[in-house]
């Protein structure tokens, strides 16, 4: 016999507005299942509004809702059938806390997300309580819940891309909202079409309300903003140009140090050895002393820096260099000290980064475009490095719609 007292904590326990239970049963191995009905009589018509007391049909079936405690939960819902008395048209009535044509409520599906946005889709659906076929709808259903992907106040952009698969040059693109670090894109390609498109469908009010674009050294992106964003200013990311700058001092380190050990293997006398060898183990494990930041080295690197300097004229000039410009980008605020100091900067390194001496003066009006708001992709790289980690984890995604709808809902989920 079905006891009142309890029908009503279930009610209240269960929290749908607008549904009651009328009966539960607790199955072995499977969980509990509360029968449910609606409170409210008549339902509204879809296609005329008319509201309609005139029940056609009964369709009842079973549906998954949120645990208790550590019992699964199904619910048998009557999703019913009405005929309108007006139209004469039969329509089902709608209930809000489940989707037509899911086997889950909608609070189980915001649940799951949260928990996938941290997790993967295989631990989660190992679980039980449901499966990576729902897990991928229910990704599917919130991805067309987020809102309208227009970014309407976007300002300041930013552009890049990280590796798919790594080492196989697989990228996406990757579009960022700069002033909130939000992902507004994440693109199954980097090339101009791919990007075209997207930045199209965003119309041209939209595209013309951005003031700055941050991009890395390539001309690709260069040329887009130029011919969809009128008034934007291209800025080239200023830790793109240390990352060249650091990258021609790498390669000189590599190559001094390879020419020693050469001059090692062919030297005769005892003494020029000795001498060579000393060399050698000035610049042995030098990569992070001449790289990093000279602010940020222990007293131990210190000291190795000094080491590699003593050894080596041209890697010392060329380390002072590197500083030089990294404190010109840090405490330059505008833009004609940037255009002097750089110019300055640019006739002494000539000799030293040749390769990336020409890069900045091609880059000159974009790398300069810097010193007026400090515009930089600092916040799209630490966006892609959370990207990386997704997908990482994101073994259980079958295709990039999935891993892309992830990413979204990790910036834009709003329950």
């Amino acid at each position: 016999m079905v006891n009142n007292k309890d029908i009503k904590i279930l009610t209240e326990l269960l929290g749908l507005e607008d549904v009651k239970v009328i009966s539960h049963c607790l199955h072995s191995g499977i969980g509990m299942i509360l029968q449910t009905e609606s409170k409210t009589s008549p339902s509204i018509c879809p296609n005329c509004g008319t509201k309609s007391h005139r029940l056609h049909q009964n369709h009842r079936h079973i549906i998954k809702d949120l645990p208790f405690g550590e019992k699964p939960v199904f619910l048998e819902i009557n999703r019913r059938q009405f005929k309108c008395e007006k139209c004469q048209r039969p329509f089902s009535e709608n209930l809000d806390f489940v989707k037509k044509k899911r086997t889950y409520t909608k609070r189980l599906a915001h649940k799951i997300i949260q928990e996938v946005l941290e997790n993967d889709i295989h631990s989660i659906a190992s679980k039980g309580i449901v499966t990576t076929e729902e897990i991928e709808r229910m990704l599917k259903d919130a991805s067309e819940e987020l809102s309208d992907s227009k970014p309407l106040n976007l300002k300041r952009l930013g552009i890049d891309e990280i590796a798919l698969v790594k080492g196989k040059g697989n990228y996406c693109a990757v579009l960022v909202d700069i002033d909130t670090s939000k992902l507004i894109a994440i693109l199954g390609d980097r090339t101009q079409t791919i990007i075209r498109e997207t930045l199209l469908e965003w119309g041209v009010e939209v595209l013309e309300r951005i003031e700055e674009v941050s991009i890395d050294l390539w001309r690709g992106y260069k040329n887009l903003v130029t011919e969809l964003m009128p008034n934007a200013q291209v800025v080239a990311d200023r830790f793109h140009v240390m990352t060249q700058i650091n990258k021609e001092l790498d390669t000189q380190r590599k190559r001094e140090r390879r020419n020693v050990e050469e001059l090692i293997k062919k030297s005769k006398l005892a003494d020029d050895k000795a001498e060579y060898e000393l060399i050698l183990e000035g610049l042995k494990n030098s990569i992070y002393p001449l790289l990093k930041n000279e602010d940020n080295l222990n007293n131990e690197q210190l000291n190795k820096l000094i080491q590699v300097k003593n050894v080596s004229p041209i890697l010392k000039v060329m380390h002072e260099l590197k500083e030089k410009i990294r404190k010109i980008f840090n405490k330059t605020n505008d833009w004609y000290t940037g255009v002097f100091k750089l110019g300055m900067w640019l006739s002494r390194a000539k000799k030293y980064f040749p390769n990336s001496n020409n890069t900045i003066i091609r880059w000159f009006d974009e790398i300069i475009a810097y010193f007026d708001n400090g515009t930089t992709s600092g916040k799209v790289e630490g966006i892609n490095n959370k990207l990386k980690l997704i997908k990482r984890s994101g073994y259980g995604f079958r295709n990039f719609e999935n891993f892309r709808v992830r990413c979204l809902l990790n910036w834009h989920l709003n329950y």
